[in-house]
């Protein structure tokens, strides 16, 4: 019984390949570029424009569609997204019903969860996860950041190992960034929250509050050096 079991396992696997091959191929006949149409998984619906290039062990899933010129690095699964002309999905990310616009890039290790929406030229770097948000044109988040549940406008830098700070256990806040604010490494952002257009938070702050427009705003204590410090308890001589 096993081994019958076994068997039909693996014509369902040689059935399934055969179907996945035929869709790379009836892409690469409309122009697209597939490194290795062995290793592409289209499990749904891929409509793509012209120039758009597909590397190693990708997977689509639902309704795919990517615009011009876009390439979709090795190790990517998207997932019921719209990606705009432009646009480069570097390897090892995850899109996933999200609407990406022209001229962006995501990754490496990107993940873009449903609900997003980025407008043109925005970047989502390394180890960047977005989660039911708006960004605006022109925003740069590029290093191990969290932005979930916010609407940011055009032109805000969010830096290195920032955080929005969503849920209170109870429900979800939303967060908002107004047009051209700098979020300064290692923030958390507890919403709900608005920063104001042009604002600066300075890095490590913990912000609670609404952040005026065009103002620097701190939250953190003032580093103080301890003279004559024994050391911890328990500490060697």
């Amino acid at each position: 019984m096993n081994q019958v079991k076994s068997e039909d396992m693996v014509a369902l696997a040689q059935e399934e390949r055969a179907i996945l091959l035929g869709r790379a191929d009836e892409a690469m006949k409309k122009g697209v570029r597939i490194r290795d149409p062995e290793r592409l998984d289209i499990r749904g619906e891929l409509i793509c424009g012209s120039g758009v290039e597909i590397d190693i062990n990708v997977v689509i899933e639902g309704k795919v569609v990517l615009g011009d010129d876009v390439q979709i690095g090795a190790y990517c699964i998207l997932i019921d997204s719209t990606i705009g002309d432009g646009c480069t999905i570097n390897p090892y990310s995850l899109v996933q019903g999200a609407v990406i616009g022209g001229n962006s890039f995501v990754g490496p290790y990107g993940r873009v969860r449903p609900g997003s929406i980025l407008e043109d030229e925005v970047q989502i770097g390394n180890f960047v996860e977005i989660k039911n948000a708006n960004i605006g044109s022109a925003c740069r988040i590029n290093h191990h950041a969290f932005v979930g549940d916010a609407a940011l406008r055009q032109d805000v830098t969010i830096g290195a190992g920032t955080i929005i700070c969503n849920h209170d256990s109870v429900k979800i806040n939303r967060t908002v960034i107004e047009e051209g604010a700098f979020i300064g490494s290692g923030c958390n952002l507890v919403a709900p929250l608005t920063i104001g257009a042009h604002a600066t938070i300075g890095s490590g702050s913990t912000i609670t509050d609404d952040v005026p427009a065009e103002k620097l705003t701190i939250a953190r204590t003032r580093q103080t050096t301890i003279e004559h410090w024994q050391g911890p308890r328990g500490s060697k001589d």
